[in-house]
């Protein structure tokens, strides 16, 4: 199977969307002449021309709006923000008009619509540029949020997400884009809300999505020498979430640690923690453990950014405190 970057699947996924159906189209700032600030829609403009994908002035609540009310009338846009810090201030249309339009118009309108960008810290880019918007689209009924880890996942999430007729948040990471993974050639598609073992064991369930799964695998290399078997499952869908696949594993391990890109108060992490205690309690033979990074706006200082974000190390310490080792 051939390997290619995670930009390269999120630019397939798009351009294949757009060849089976003309409703279709991208819009953003850059995604167009300069083939894309992260290079996601690279040749896009050459094939399928400036009509299907736009620049857009840096005036995201115009063209978020703008997308909004084409989706109402049959149309299935996909809006790039350069970085979801960005989408704030488009906010106002993606939570009150895109998530909301088909309850208050008593299903008359449905807003298929695709918001994707990266989301989360990416280096050094300071306190307004490093911010997990997961949980705080999440909060909202109307949206489904999707964060995938890897190539694979990207693309399949993507295609159904641009099929699928209620808006979608779909969070990348600026440090992915050049990730490499095998993505078949075949069409596919991967369901929403369906999370996905990365890793089977049996000692413990360590959760997580996104970029910073990546330190939950390295942990597990690194637990699996001292003989402890960790179950990984990437929620890959945040809303609506595989609550199913979450308690089944933690039925079998008895333990369980959260392991996410985001502050502490009201997180992803939160939620599976209640979900979790309400529904599989009388299973848990330890407290939950759950890893976020610092309660803190993040730092500029890489020696403070290393500090302020979780890593593997923080994970193998949480596993061997719901191990009681």
């Amino acid at each position: 199977m051939r390997t290619i970057q995670f930009r390269e699947a999120v630019c397939e996924a798009m351009s294949e969307e757009m060849r089976r159906d003309d409703t279709v189209y991208l819009m953003g700032e850059e995604v167009a002449e300069y083939n894309g600030a992260y290079k996601a829609s690279k040749g896009m403009l050459d094939e399928f021309g400036p009509d299907r994908v736009l620049d857009t002035p840096i005036s995201e609540l115009g063209f978020a709006g703008i997308a909004v009310g084409s989706a109402m009338i049959g149309n299935r846009p996909i809006v790039e923000f350069m970085t979801f810090n960005f989408s704030l201030v488009a906010i106002d249309q993606i939570i009150n008009n895109a998530a909301k339009m088909r309850q208050m118009s008593g299903g008359q309108f449905n807003v298929p619509i695709v918001f994707r960008g990266p989301t989360a810290s990416a280096g050094q880019l300071a306190a307004t540029h490093s911010q997990a918007f997961e949980s705080w689209y999440a909060n909202c009924p109307g949206l489904k949020v999707v964060v995938p880890s890897n190539p694979y996942d990207a693309k399949g999430l993507l295609k159904a997400a641009i099929r699928d007729d209620d808006p979608v948040i779909f969070m990348e990471s600026e440090q992915m884009y050049g990730d490499k993974g095998e993505v078949p050639e075949d069409e596919y598609m991967i369901p929403l809300g369906v999370a996905d073992i990365k890793r089977e064991g049996t000692d413990v369930t360590i959760v997580s999505f996104g970029k910073i799964i990546k330190e939950a695998l390295k942990a597990a290399e690194e637990l699996e020498k001292d003989g402890v078997s960790c179950e990984i499952i990437d929620l890959r869908t945040v809303r609506p979430m595989d609550h199913d696949a979450i308690f089944n594993s933690v039925k079998k391990t008895n333990r369980l640690v959260i392991l996410e890109e985001a502050w502490p108060f009201g997180s992803v992490a939160s939620e599976i923690t209640y979900q979790v205690q309400e529904n599989v309690f009388d299973f848990l033979d330890a407290p939950i453990q759950r890893i976020t990074t610092a309660d803190t706006p993040a730092p500029y200082s890489p020696v403070l950014l290393e500090k302020w974000l979780p890593n593997a190390d923080d994970v193998v310490k949480a596993v061997k405190k719901v191990l009681y080792k």
